[in-house]
């Protein structure tokens, strides 16, 4: 497993890695936690590994970061997610949803919540899933169209991501083999971006080298171990807004569909998990060389209670009144995680990997618990 890897360029030791998961229209809550990240500026960040709408939130930002510094990076970041919201589709949704969704009583937020925001119940989402079941996007969709590709040439510039200061690892998934391909800054591309971000259901593989690629979460959401070979950073932070656990057995043939895809979509984060757990093990019990093998110091931010009552139809909407509240549910878990864990950086883990990931049982809270 990991051994420490020769150095591309020296980070600061108080460095960290960020991995951040890709959940469609759920990675706005990842924009407030980069958000608040960025406002420390005594918080350095080496590399980030994003899929899906992780990629996109990490291009964003290293596009504003290259030309504006962290300022930059925030209004970059603030950008892309209003016109997300303006564009309407881009994460698979009709562009008609938001309007129709707001003027019906399915859209009565101030009632509901978060919950407010579910789209299973609306008739045009029903009728979608129903119709995504006969056809595929090479019959609906013949001319490739994507509103996501227009919003994300607008706001990200493939020069800047090369020019940039940040280490860049974006997800995808080789459709022929099923084998994860990361693209790094010097082959990182908008294609690649949209490759990561591109569900087979609802648009077309994106061809990069002849290679069709679907959504990066089939083979790592996001990828760890690019983060762990290829930077020098030892503060490794996961945004995380898939749940692990539901506490309810799905039981409609909509719920289980979800449930599966949710399984699916952890089960390489999980798999890495377990292989770094075991490696921290053995060089705690002094069976491996600390030297030669990179000791991870792992935290996360979640917020299981704050997400629960959005279920996978949410991931749609990109009404920008959801957006601005996901925003702020990641604002807020930032917040208190770096006020319980600031100090840790650079000197402990506050993850406790065995707890959260290889036997989870139902959230209790919104915190993670520190361990060291």
């Amino acid at each position: 497993m990991p051994r420490r890897p020769k150095p591309i360029r020296r980070a600061s030791a108080a460095a960290i890695d960020l991995a951040l998961q890709g959940g469609g229209s759920h990675g706005a809550f990842t924009w407030g936690v980069l958000e608040r990240l960025l406002d420390d500026e005594s918080l350095p960040i080496d590399g980030v590994s994003g899929t899906s709408a992780g990629a996109l939130n990490a291009a964003v930002m290293a596009t504003g970061w290259a030309e504006g510094g962290r300022d930059g990076a925030r209004i970059a970041l603030d950008a892309f997610w209003r016109d997300v919201a303006g564009q309407g589709g881009c994460f698979g949704s009709p562009t008609a949803w938001p309007a129709v969704f707001g003027a019906t009583p399915f859209g009565a937020h101030f009632l509901a919540g978060l919950a407010g925001f579910n789209l299973e119940h609306h008739p045009l989402y029903a009728w979608t899933q129903q119709f995504l079941r006969v056809f595929s996007p090479y019959q609906f969709n013949p001319y490739d169209l994507n509103p996501l590709r227009d919003v994300v040439r607008r706001h990200v510039r493939e020069a800047s991501l090369r020019a940039g200061v940040l280490n860049l690892f974006v997800t995808a998934t080789a459709v022929r083999t099923g084998q994860p391909r990361v693209f790094r800054r010097e082959d990182l591309t908008i294609d690649a971006l949209l490759a990561s971000a591109c569900l087979p259901q609802l648009f077309r593989a994106v061809v990069i080298d002849d290679q069709p690629y679907w959504d990066g979460g089939y083979s790592g959401n996001p990828a760890l171990w690019p983060l762990i070979y290829e930077t020098r950073a030892l503060d490794l932070l996961l945004v995380k807004i898939n749940p692990l656990v539901r506490p309810d057995t799905p039981n409609t043939a909509l719920e289980i569909g979800d449930r599966v895809n949710e399984i699916t979509f952890n089960a390489g984060l999980v798999s890495e998990m377990r292989a770094i757990a075991f490696v921290q093990r053995l060089v705690g019990e002094g069976r491996l060389d600390p030297g030669a093998y990179k000791n991870l110091r792992l935290h996360m931010i979640a917020d299981d209670v704050g997400l629960a009552p959005l279920n996978a139809s949410s991931k749609l909407n990109t009404e920008l009144e959801f957006l601005l509240a996901l925003r702020a549910l990641g604002r807020q878990a930032a917040d208190a995680w770096l006020e319980a864990h600031r100090g840790d950086i650079g000197r402990r883990s506050t993850l406790d990997v065995a707890d959260a990931f290889l036997a989870p049982r139902p959230a209790s809270g919104r915190t993670t618990r520190a361990t060291g």
